[in-house]
Formats: C-alpha cells, structure tokens, sequence
C-alpha cells in the first residue's frame, strides 16, 4: 500500500509544532515538519521527530498488565478493570472517597479528553478525594496568584511576544522549552525579531542558558527574583515613573504595594540578588519608558521558596510600569467565548470557594485548582487518619521522579490496597502498581489544545484527527475511565456525583463526551460559528476538515479586556493580600542552614521532556548521560575536572552525579537536570541503562518546606559538593 501522508501536529511541548505523519499499512513511520503551518513554518524540534520511536517503542506496553509475584502478567481488559472496580468498590464503602487518589502528569494537559477523564472521575467520587497534578512541581505558584490579583487563575498574563520591544524573561530558556505558559511556534525568530525592529531581549538567570547566550543575560542569584522585583518597583515609585491615577483605574490597592516595597532599594537587595544598584535602576526606568514592554516569568520563578510571590510581584511591575493589558505588554489571551466575563466570574468564585473550604489533610495547605501538593502523596498513603489515602491511580506520570523525595513515595505505593497506572511504560513508578492499563498515543487520539488556547501569542486554532489506530489493546483515557465508571457504578449505584450524573442523563439518552464540550467551545469562541450564526465561523468538524493545517483567528491578542479577566464583581486588580504581606515577612527571615555553600537550580535539556523520553534511540546517541554544571572556580576549588564523580549534598538527601565544568553559571551555582534516575526497575531498556541520579532526592517532601500555593521547593536549592575519589558501587 502507497504511504499516505497525514497532516497532524505535536504534543510534546506548547508550541504544538505543525507535523506531517508519514503511515504505512497503518503504522507510523515517520514525522517531519509541516511547511504549510501558519505558525511553525517548517520547524519541528528533536523531540518531535522522534517521537515515532517512542510510538513503534518495542518496550511500549500495549496489553493490560497485572503484577505478580513473579512479575507483571498479561491481562484482559475484562479482567483488569472489574478487579480495579470491585477492589475499588469495597475501599469506597468502607472508608468513603477520601481513601482514593488521582495523580495526573504533565503530558494529559495535552489531552483534552484525558484532563476531562482525570478530573471528572476522581472530583465525581466525592469531595473528600484526593487530586494531585504536575502543576505542583511547575505552575501552581503563577496560577494562584493569578487568582489573587483577578480572582481566577485561569487569567494569566502572557507577553505580548509579537508587538513588544523590551522583553525581559526571568528563570525561563525559551530557545530549549520553546515556551512555556507562552505558545509560540519559531519562539526563537520571534525573539530575533524583537531585537531586529530595535528592540531588546533580556535574560535574567543564574546560568547563560541558550536563551542568555543568544541574547542579552543578567545573572541573579538562585531563588532571590522577588528581591529584584520589589527592587524594580521601590524604583519606579521613588523616582515617580508609575502613573498612579492610570494603575488606580485598573487595580485597587497600588498604595499597599508602594508601602511593600519600600524598604527594597537596589542598594538592600544587591547583595541578595547580586545585581549592582545602577542595574536595576536601569531596567527599572527602561521598563516604563519603553512604549511596549513586557517582563514575563516562568519554571525558574514558579519553584522557588517564594514562588507565588514571585509571580505576583512580576504582575505587579507590569502594572506599575504601565504595561499590564496594552499591545506590547503583558496579555490576557483566551479563547473569549460568548459570555466569558460571567463564566470568569462564576468559575472564580467556585475555585477560590474550594481554595478556602478544602486544605490537604498533611500541612492544611489550601487546595490550588481543586489539587493538593504532590509532595505530600506518600505522607497521605502513610499517614493514619480520615481521609488516609490507600486507593491510588496515576496517569501520564512518573512522580517516583518528579516530586521531592522520590524514595518516599516509591516506598508507600508498597502500602496501597490498591494502585492503577495509565501509561504506555512501565516506569520507576508503574512498576509498583497493581495494574498498568496501556494508553494511547498523542498520534492515536483525535485532539485539540483546549490548554494552551489562552497562552497562545497568536491566536489559532488547530484540531487533528487520530493518525492511526491504537497500537495493541491500547485505550484512551477517556475510554478507560468511562468503562471503569459503568462498572464501579454497579458495585455501588447511589455513591458519588459521577454515578448519580451517570444515571440522570442516561434517562434523556445523553452520554457525557469530551468532544461535545469542545465542539461548544470552538463554536461560541473568537472564529467559532455561534451554532450558525457566523456564516463561515468554525466548529470542530469544520476545523478538523477544512483547516487541517490551523487557522490564525486573529493577527494579535485583543488588549483593553481587563475588565473581562478579571473575576472580582468589581472588575478590578486585587492588589492587597495579608498572605503576600506575609510571605515578604518570610523572604526577609531566610536563613539557609551552615555547611551547604552552594545553590542547586534545575536545568532544561534540548533531548529530554521531563522523564519519559530516555528510551528513544534518537534522542539518546552520543552516549548520553546524566550530568551536573558547575562553575570553573568552584571547580577548581575542589580539584575538580570535566567527568570527575562528586556526591551532591543537601539537608534532605544526597546523589552522586558526573559533573561538567563551565563559565556559563554564576560561581556558587551548580545546575542539575531533573527527569533522570530511572533504576531498572522498568521495562524501557535504553532508559535504565542511562540511569542518571533523581535530583529531587535533593528536595523536601516536610510541609514546612512547601510554598504557599502548594509547590514544591526545586530551585536555590543549598548543597555542598564532595569529590569521590574512589570508584563507588551502586546501592540497588
């Protein structure tokens, strides 16, 4: 049969790169960029070209598997999932659904029905259940205060990336992330052209990232970006560049925050941050006198000891600056449905409800997006008590890996009664479950990146249809999750809301899917049809057939809808907060603990998306390993060289790590890459031999060392170094 050639787009990262799927007698056989994608042009990166590896994986389980005392086992479908059902039916009656969780990874946001599925099942079961996503190692932080200063967290500025002229990016490497909260196919020449119309890019990190290298670079010191930030702003006001009566139309409460920050000279805070006075009076007075300006922050902010403030006071001097919601600036995208205001409104008030009625059993931190601190996980599997976790499902996710304190939790998943992975791996972390229920594939699902609409700095609109079938019995999430509710409705017809919802619908003979939702969404959207109201508007078979390619619904992101972002009945920035007050008084009391004398950060690679794709050939040649950056002089310091082995130290726990050394670092800093230290105790071959050592073995799982809106603590990490003279055998 011919190869036939199917117009797709990635997953992987946020960008969502237009792909052509070249398939073969109903198998993918490769990808490569599509040239006719308005927005990516031709570009795909590594990752994305490889991914057909990661489909035809010969280590991708494509059968239930259940595990056994000799091993995992093949099941069927039948099997697994009434076992999963009655087993899951029983721990419900007896201790109600606050014994159940759901851990739910970073690649289901890339899944529109995935997210549904996830959020659907466990919040249907009832309130007491548990909901923990990757967002508390990665987003939490910007999205809460997002919900402090607009009252929903679904309101989140992006830089207005194609209009701007000084953009300034804190503890974000865009040329390897290719955005993050900012979906920006070509993010690279967009920044180029930045500097080509005359204006600047500036980078303000503790490493000359890749980002840094091809632009201008500022170096801070690790986890001290809001001393710069109230320095900006102690700055502005000082010197009186903020147009009040202009902030005091948009925002109630500038006076508060003129009061916060100013102690916060650049004289008191360079010897935090490390940044000279006149530097930060500079940029400070660049930021407001530049027409089109824009200061946005990422991971590097989001996971520090003072993340939300973070986020908040980057806001902040948007606002001051006169940059908040103008062309140029800091923007409000979204997918402006018909209505949108109202929605925020009613959506705001129910998640900042939940915020204020419902806390984490361990630590009491408030819940964020309806989620609690995947830090706490082991402790609420170990921790006796109501609400005492012993049911446990985890789709798209490895957190033996990714939260802190890996061993922890690898250790009380031993102590379930029961534990249901959805993956197509079996990782550090399936491989102690009870079951792995094999999932589809990104190119095996239809899809719409309902997700990253609002961060998209162009605004688009892209669907796809599967480019081929499931591989195996491969099922999606959705279907999973929808067969396992029909059954765990008859072990238990009355219990939770998704039963009850279940059963009330099937009267009229509606069926819940999640592409009626976003069919409704596409059509009462900016472009949609208004269910024929606009001639030649778009609905999501129109999209899939008519526009395979995308669609740019707008040249630019609409400015002047503050108004509409913002949830509070008053329409207005909320801008005082006793827990940001509060969180200041905490900056100014750190004291990092004596004998750990440099700052551990994390670090992006072009070949790796977080841990799970080590087991691609492509992205591991060149015999790829795990290692750490460190400074030259601190390298020297220690009678280090490039490959010398080194036990890296922290209050919480130690890895042994290759290092490489580098000028491209502030001296005290060493940067580690996360997502490695698979263990072989999986089944992907080429990912166990690389091995590597987990970093946030490096990191606290107490809650006293979880942030405020329940992130865990990844960057400015303290640690000392120690050279290993010996060869070391591995402690299995």
């Amino acid at each position: 049969m011919a190869p036939e050639h199917r117009t797709t787009f990635c997953r992987i990262c946020e960008p969502l790169c237009g792909m052509i799927a070249t398939v073969e007698d109903g198998k993918l056989v490769s990808l490569r960029p599509d040239k006719e994608h308005p927005l990516s042009a031709g570009f795909a990166c590594q990752k994305g070209i490889a991914f057909t590896e990661v489909q035809n994986d010969p280590d991708r389980v494509t059968t239930p598997l259940r595990r056994t005392s000799t091993g995992f086992e093949p099941v069927t479908w039948d099997a697994a999932l009434s076992d999963i059902a009655a087993r899951l039916g029983r721990i419900l009656k007896a201790h109600g659904s606050g014994a159940v969780g759901w851990y739910m990874g970073n690649p289901a946001a890339f899944s529109y029905a995935h997210t549904f599925a996830a959020l659907m099942f466990i919040k249907g079961l009832g309130r007491h259940s548990h909901y923990f996503t990757a967002s508390s190692q990665d987003t939490n932080s910007r999205l809460i205060a997002s919900q402090m200063l607009y009252g929903v967290p679904t309101s989140t500025p992006i830089p207005d990336l194609m209009r701007t002229d000084l953009f300034v990016v804190m503890g974000a490497n865009p040329v390897v992330s290719h955005g993050s909260f900012l979906t920006a196919p070509r993010i690279k020449d967009r920044m180029h052209d930045i500097v080509k119309r005359g204006g600047r890019v500036v980078v303000i990190d503790p490493r000359r990232t890749e980002t840094a290298t091809a632009f201008e670079w500022l170096g801070i010191v690790p986890d001290t970006d809001s001393y710069l930030l109230l320095s900006l702003l102690q700055v502005m006001f000082a010197d009186d560049l903020v147009d009040l009566p202009r902030v005091r139309q948009q925002a109630d409460g500038i006076e508060w925050v003129q009061t916060l920050c100013k102690p916060f000279t650049p004289e008191m805070t360079a010897p935090h941050t490390g940044i000279e006075p006149e530097t930060v009076r500079s940029l400070a007075h660049d930021l407001v006198r530049t027409e089109r300006a824009a200061v946005y922050g990422r991971l590097g902010t989001c996971v520090g000891r003072s993340g939300t403030l973070t986020a908040y006071l980057i806001d902040c001097v948007n606002l001051a600056a006169g940059n908040l919601d103008t062309p140029g600036g800091s923007v409000f995208g979204s997918m402006e449905t018909v209505g949108a205001r109202w929605v925020n409104t009613l959506m705001g008030a129910g998640l900042r409800h939940d915020t204020r009625r419902n806390r984490s059993r361990i630590g009491g931190t408030p819940n964020a997006i309806l989620s609690e601190p995947a830090a706490f996980i082991a402790k609420e599997i170990t921790t006796p008590g109501d609400r005492q976790i012993r049911a446990m499902f985890v789709s798209a996710g490895n957190p033996v890996l990714s939260v802190p304190n890996g061993d922890e939790l690898e250790a009380a998943f031993t102590k379930l009664e029961l534990s249901v992975a959805l993956d197509f791996y079996v990782t550090e972390t399936t491989s102690r479950c009870d079951y792995i229920l094999p999932t589809t594939t990104m190119y095996e699902r239809d899809d719409f990146p309902f997700t990253f609409q609002q961060f998209q700095a162009t605004p688009f609109r892209q669907a796809t249809k599967a480019v081929v079938a499931p591989r195996g019995e491969a099922r999606s999430e959705w279907d999973i999750v929808d067969d396992l509710t029909k059954r765990l409705a008859r072990q238990a017809p009355t219990f939770g809301a998704l039963a009850v919802a279940r059963k009330a619908l099937s009267v009229f003979g509606v069926t819940l899917s999640p592409r009626q939702m976003i069919d409704v969404l596409i059509r009462t959207s900016q472009g949609g049809d208004l269910f024929g109201v606009r001639r030649n508007g778009l609905s999501l078979r129109r999209l899939t057939e008519d526009h395979p390619h995308g669609v740019v619904v707008a040249p630019h992101i609409r400015t002047g809808v503050l108004r509409t972002a913002v949830a509070y009945l008053s329409r207005r920035v909320k801008l005082i907060h006793p827990e940001i007050a509060d969180e200041v008084d905490k900056l100014l009391a750190r004291k990092d603990p004596e004998g750990y004398p440099l700052r551990m950060i994390g670090m992006r690679e072009t070949r790796s998306e977080n841990s799970w794709m080590h087991n691609a050939p492509l992205l591991m040649r060149g015999e790829r390993a795990h290692r750490a950056l460190i400074h030259v002089d601190d390298a020297a310091a220690l009678s280090l060289t490039d490959g010398s082995l080194v036990q890296l130290s922290s209050p919480y726990g130690q890895i042994q790590i290759t290092v490489s050394t580098t000028k491209d670092l502030l001296p005290g800093v060493i940067a580690v890459p996360h997502g490695w230290g698979h263990k072989g105790t999986g089944t992907w071959s080429l990912a166990n031999r690389a091995g590597g050592s987990n970093v946030n073995q490096l990191t606290s799982s107490a809650p006293e060392d979880v942030e405020l809106s329940g992130m865990a603590w990844l960057t400015g990490v303290p640690v000392r170094v120690d050279p290993i003279r010996e060869p070391v055998v591995p402690v299995s």
